[in-house]
């Protein structure tokens, strides 16, 4: 009897570890809970809903079999000398009566980790930062425009487990699920529009982006309503690419030439750097202090006058400066014809900002040139606080073509030969 119970017991041992089995933090369900469950389920993550269909669950499940010996019921098989694996392993294991008690078993099992990518799917969907308040100055007086709405950031752990608890149950017909998520609550809202201390135009900053493509001048427009109405809190380090957020076809750009690995070419987003360049000098003509800027990699003319232009790219570089003012500050953006605007308003503080330049220097026959401006500020008692100098230098545009741009026939004489036939051969595989 115990030489049965050991073969018997080894017999099945081998057995599972050739059947498919759940993996071990997968939870069982029954068949009746499949079919249940098969109805459409409805996540909730807040205000949004997911829909899952009958073809989703199926797919969040999987079944294993698994072989065991029945001490009483023969085999469902006709063959008795069946064996599910390796023959020499159940001539060895099991004797020719073991095999006529041979049964075969399956069971469901929720697919964890398909679950979970769908959630994470869904995370990427819902998660969100707080929107803060926006707010609008009319007519010298400010009022809000935008409500502040909760960050949300979905709990995918405990939302894997609010499902599969809810897929274990003997469950029938459409069911709703309210998913786990965190939410964060935004620092202003309308109440604080009083509280401010916005009173005053303290800087504003100006671009022209005459002859931009159509894509260009759509994409310049969906950046700049990104900013409008956007409030700084005194002391915050402001970042344009964090504000900016994502940039692809899912939030509203088009694609449009950007410079981009030693190259001109069409990316989601192209001209962004029209309103960061804009936004950059609000903020000097304000008084800010800045503490990230990068100049574009050659002279555009969509950002005359050179040497006063910031280039970003998500995530990297960014334009950051310093609220280094006592309040708040609120951006406002406008477009007239072709000229973008970012209008700061403040608190006055009595700050004066003098901008020297910027002056053009060295400039070549290929096109690059270097450029500086100079931005000092004093407080009211004409004490300095500020005195930095901004240094540019842009190469010869042409080591950057891209499609239906110029072409050098001739070497520039800046060049060297090198450099010349570096060029002739990008020129050449450029579309």
């Amino acid at each position: 009897m115990v030489k049965y119970i050991f073969t018997a017991s080894l017999g099945l041992c081998l057995l599972a570890a050739n059947a498919a089995s759940a993996a071990t933090d997968n939870q069982p369900i029954d068949s009746k809970t499949t079919d249940g469950a098969a109805s459409v389920l409805t996540l909730t993550v807040d205000q949004y809903s997911d829909q899952i269909s009958k073809d989703d669950i199926n797919k969040w499940t999987k079944n294993s079999n698994s072989f065991s010996l029945s001490p009483v019921a023969k085999t469902e098989f006709e063959n008795t000398t069946y064996c599910p694996t390796d023959k020499l392993f159940c001539f060895l294991t099991l004797t020719r009566n073991q095999r006529q008690y041979l049964h075969l078993s399956s069971k469901t099992s929720l697919d964890m980790e398909a679950i979970k990518s769908h959630l994470e799917d869904l995370a990427r969907k819902v998660n969100r930062d707080p929107a803060e308040a926006k707010f609008k100055v009319e007519n010298g007086v400010v009022t809000s425009f935008g409500e502040s709405q909760n960050g949300i950031t979905l709990d995918v752990d405990k939302s894997l487990q609010i499902i599969a608890d809810t897929l274990n149950k003997n469950i029938s017909g459409p069911q709703t699920i309210a998913l786990s998520f965190a939410s964060k609550k935004p620092q202003t809202n309308y109440g604080d529009v009083n509280n401010l201390g916005i009173t005053s135009l303290i800087g504003e900053g100006t671009s022209n982006f005459k002859g931009s493509p159509k894509n260009r001048i759509f994409n310049i427009k969906v950046a700049a309503e990104r900013f409008n109405g956007l409030l700084i809190k005194p002391g915050e380090e402001f970042s344009f690419v964090k504000n900016l957020g994502e940039v692809d076809g899912e939030h509203g750009y088009l694609p449009e030439l950007v410079i981009k690995n030693n190259v001109t070419e069409p990316e989601f987003g192209g001209g962004i750097c029209q309103v960061s360049t804009t936004a950059f000098r609000a903020a000097i003509y304000s008084g800010l202090k800045i503490t990230a800027r990068r100049n574009h990699a050659y002279p555009v003319s969509y950002y005359n006058p050179q040497g006063m232009d910031s280039t970003v790219y998500v995530p990297n570089p960014d334009l950051r400066f310093l609220n280094n003012t006592p309040n708040y500050i609120l951006i406002q953006t406008k477009i007239v014809g072709t000229v973008l605007t970012f209008d700061f308003y403040g608190t006055d503080d009595g700050r004066k900002t003098t901008v020297d330049g910027p002056y053009i220097t060295d400039k070549q026959p290929d096109g690059s040139l270097k450029a500086h401006f100079s931005q000092t500020v004093v407080d009211k008692d004409g004490k300095e606080f500020i005195n930095d100098v901004f240094n540019s230098s842009y190469g010869s545009p042409y080591k950057y073509p891209h499609p239906g741009g110029p072409v050098l026939t001739v070497k520039p004489a800046n060049w060297s030969n090198d450099e010349w036939k570096a060029y002739k051969k990008t020129a050449k595989n450029t579309p």
